[in-house]
């Protein structure tokens, strides 16, 4: 782009032997524009200077959020220590690894499992991040004959599903391996000075790791939150880094235009970014549906995310997307696809990757991309000051819980948002009811640019069946109202898009599927100690009950389907009446 002011159309920028394409139809000139100006105001020079001014004038939150910039380059300093911990636990003999965190602690670890495997002689990796008693008594059954170290992964060290869990498996530890100390079992990852890091002392945890104060949970992946679980399944982490490194550059163009990308066709009315990933590297899209969502989603503005969406035919599709296909070079079984969506016209960003390993590049990329979105927007990328709404009905109903010993029974209040099925046994009571939840999708077309979208939030137990199930119940709501939908699970989503849902524009219906539980199992006040006040049933319901609420309270439609038995069979039962 010259300086005399000519904006030409981005040519296919190649970084390290990789592509990136653009193909943004009627909104090219519109993004390069902005491209222009942004350099000409010097944004990215800014965010390395770390000038708050790019955002807000208030530099809360932002002036001490931007240490994200300088991990690649600071975590060197740590390499040794990491990979020395890895290589122990390795010795050692340990067979699993149990992260217990939620939303930034958590997501980073999982991409990195599920896409790079473990490597011979290290111990397996897996994620809890539910409070679902039933995925925690099964876990409980699983590790009995093998030895585990117990990761607890928390920046604030507060974070109460994260504390649940380690007290909870913290008294596992004691009652079934009764030599030595069941601290042994156990690591710390969280801020200095936090709560976390006093109980990991005082309970004898075998090492605590600190993240930095300056970098956000969605931030962190980069970090130790992210690379001691990596180094822990045998990833090179020196590779991890010097990958990331190679965007972490203030001349970076790709980051600047993808976060342009995002930023302006959101404000243009396409503000479902549509992630297309290769099979391979497809679970790389949970770790930026959080970023995108937690980044964007506030003050009445937001770019929602659609990750691992079934394909389906353009025609399915409402005017209100923007595609970005992340794939390796080799993989060409999107490419038909993603040819159609431009003919289409709907705006495509393509990045090729010449390897799995490029994705720690990816990291970077979409970190800055988000901050760059949050500058066209108009926003703070880094703050998040819708989660707490949620937080706050749950922890009210727990206080009425320990206080009456029973959870407040809700029921419909006849309020327009508000519709509680709790046994759909009765036909014709189902159908109103969707007819009604679903009314809303075909009025807003007449009335307003910004389309809806759904929220499928499933408060149950994870597994392969129930995947399938919500994808087919997303499949044929998406088809059935040409509407972007996400499936998540709670309590797991409320850390990774519960900011968007309460923040953003308002245009989100939510369907809230709970269940009865298999079992249930007590928390421990405190680890080490037998009195439990709650469950981890009664936690669950109330984080349901409370964000149900919390959406409520911030104008969202919400309808609820609570399923006695099986929430598979529930779930068909709805699919034959939508």
């Amino acid at each position: 782009m010259s300086d005399k002011g000519e904006k030409k159309s981005l040519r296919p920028a190649v970084r390290c032997g990789r592509s990136y394409k653009s193909s943004l139809g009627p909104f090219e000139n519109r993004v390069n524009t902005m491209i222009f100006e942004m350099n000409q105001n010097r944004i990215q020079e800014r965010i390395w200077a770390h000038d708050h001014s790019v955002w807000k004038e208030n530099p809360s939150e932002i002036t001490n959020r931007l240490g994200w910039l300088h991990s690649p380059k600071r975590m060197e300093r740590s390499s040794a220590e990491i990979k020395a911990f890895a290589e122990s636990i390795r010795r050692e003999g340990f067979q699993r690894v149990l992260l217990l965190g939620m939303g930034g602690s958590s997501l980073a670890p999982e991409v990195f499992r599920l896409i790079f495997g473990v490597k011979d002689g290290y111990p397996d990796l897996s994620v809890i991040d539910t409070t679902h008693p039933d995925t925690i008594a099964d876990w409980t059954r699983r590790i009995q004959n093998e030895k585990t170290l117990f990761v607890v992964s928390t920046k604030s060290g507060t974070t109460v599903e994260t504390l649940s869990l380690m007290n909870y498996f913290y008294n596992v530890i004691r009652n079934t391996r009764r030599e030595g100390n069941p601290g042994n079992f156990f690591v710390a990852i969280t801020d200095p000075g936090s709560s976390l890091e006093t109980d990991a002392r005082q309970l004898g945890f075998r090492h605590v790791f600190f993240g930095d104060p300056e970098i956000g949970g969605r931030y962190s992946a980069i970090s130790p939150f992210g690379l001691v679980p990596a180094a822990l399944i045998g990833m090179d982490i020196e590779r991890i880094m010097q990958k990331a490194r190679l965007f972490a550059a203030p001349d970076e163009p790709t980051a600047l235009h993808l976060g342009v990308s995002m930023g302006e066709l959101a404000l243009a009315g396409k503000e479902k970014l549509t992630l297309i990933c290769s099979k391979e590297i497809e679970p790389f899209g949970a770790w930026v549906e959080q970023l995108i969502a937690e980044s964007t989603g506030k003050e009445g503005k937001g770019i929602f995310p659609v990750i691992s969406e079934p394909p389906i035919s353009p025609a399915f599709y409402s005017p209100d997307r923007f595609f970005v296909h992340l794939r390796l070079k080799t993989d060409t079984r999107r490419d038909r696809a993603v040819r159609e969506l431009k003919a289409a016209g709907h705006p495509v960003v393509g990045i090729d990757l010449n390897e799995p390993y490029d994705l720690c590049s990816e990291f970077f990329r979409w970190e800055m991309a988000a901050a760059i979105a949050g500058a066209c927007l108009k926003i703070n990328p880094f703050d998040q000051p819708n989660v707490e709404s949620a937080k706050i009905r749950s922890r009210e109903i727990v206080r009425l819980y320990l206080k009456s010993g029973s959870i407040p029974e809700i029921r419909p209040d006849g309020e327009e948002n508000g519709i509680d099925i709790f046994s759909p046994s009765g036909e014709t009571e189902v159908k109103t009811a969707l007819k009604h939840f679903f009314s809303g999708i075909e009025t807003s077309r007449t009335v307003t640019d910004l389309l809806p979208y759904v929220c499928i939030q499933a408060y149950a137990s994870p597994n392969p069946e129930l995947d399938k199930a919500l994808q087919k119940f997303r499949l044929t709501i998406s088809k059935r109202f040409r509407t972007a939908v996400a499936v998540g699970y709670g309590p797991r989503f409320l850390h990774s898009t519960g900011q968007l849902h309460k923040g953003d524009s308002g245009h989100g219906l939510f369907i809230q599927l709970t269940g009865q539980f298999g079992t249930d199992l007590p928390i421990p006040d405190k680890a080490g100690q037998d009195p439990s006040s709650i469950t981890f049933g009664i936690l669950m319901i109330s984080q349901a009950i409370g964000d149900r609420q919390a959406l409520l309270d911030s104008g969202r439609k919400v309808i609820r389907f609570h399923f006695k038995r099986d929430v598979i069979l529930g779930i068909d039962y709805l699919l034959h009446r939508i």
